[in-house]
């Protein structure tokens, strides 16, 4: 059953609609084997490869992980995604602080030719708000089980909006010391919790495996000021998650709503990009055809 609301078309995926796909350990993505068409593929040969229908050829979709994730985390979106046409690029977020990690984002965005489709998962919607500021290329942001932050606003900030997060008391933090003498630390999320915190509906196997290769987060990514807000501009869509431990469901409806996103709700984890990257793909989907 489905059903859609207002301004932010809300649709509800059960789980049934859900059960079809596999859990993604998205928000910190984890196994994504981005094949042909991942990072290491000249990404124009990619979209150039694909046939042009009346509306012009389809759209590069460019996947942003998230923290405690890396780019295999959209594997199974890719898969999809790729079946279906649609040339694909699946960035390596380098986690440092959106400002950064924005502008070699847009690095990416400017090799990559024609129009395009840009997707963040958890921290990566931080990312995916401030890249694609003025730029006409960039025709939707999808956000999945991520931050849609105003500016003046952070991650953490908006972790703590609303009640639900258990994430504090999962995290393992450790002290890093950058090449240049500055002090930092790192966040890891601790093995042992890393399943129930982040991909309680992922299989308990591939979620060991998600806790070994997490990439760590710097602290400081999480307390930076966002300055500026693409969705403000850009039409976006989002994939609320139900049942996220990370960033609780209604600090992911608050975002959604105030940047007049087209929502679908589904009961999931935070890695839904790993559950379900059927219904993750779909919504992706939905945004290109909207906008082509």
């Amino acid at each position: 059953m489905t059903n859609l609301k207002g301004t932010g078309k809300r649709r509800t995926a059960t789980g049934v609609a859900a059960a079809a796909a596999v859990l993604s350990v998205a928000a910190s993505g984890v196994f994504a084997l981005a094949g042909a068409a991942s990072a290491g593929t000249p990404a124009e040969s990619v979209a150039a490869s694909v046939p042009a229908g009346s509306h012009g050829p389809r759209p590069t979709v460019v996947l942003e992980h998230g923290a405690f994730a890396d780019s295999s985390s959209w594997n199974g979106v890719i898969s999809r995604l790729r079946a279906d046409g649609y040339p694909v690029v699946a960035v390596a977020n380098p986690l440092r602080g959106p400002h950064g990690d924005a502008a070699s984002l847009r690095g990416l965005l400017d090799h990559v030719k024609g129009p395009k489709i840009l997707v963040g998962h958890s921290y990566g919607g931080s990312v995916i708000s401030e890249a694609a500021v003025d730029r006409t290329d960039i025709k939707a942001l999808v956000y999945v089980a991520a931050f849609l932050p105003a500016p003046g606003e952070t991650a953490s900030e908006l972790t703590g909006k609303y009640p639900g997060s258990t994430l504090p008391d999962a995290l393992d933090p450790v002290p890093v010391t950058d090449p240049d003498g500055a002090t930092g630390t790192d966040l890891y999320i601790q093995r042992d919790k890393f399943h129930h915190q982040f991909a309680a509906d992922v299989p308990r196997d591939e979620a060991v495996l998600a806790a070994a290769g997490q990439r760590p987060i710097a602290q400081a990514a999480l307390e930076e000021k966002a300055t500026v807000a693409a969705w403000k501009a850009i039409p976006s869509w989002a994939v609320v998650t139900t049942q996220d431990l990370n960033i609780p469901v209604a600090a992911q409806r608050f975002m959604a709503e105030r940047a007049h996103a087209r929502i679908t709700e589904v009961a999931a984890s935070h890695s839904v990009a790993v559950s379900r990257p059927g219904v993750v793909t779909r919504v992706i989907e939905n945004a290109a055809r909207a906008t082509r």
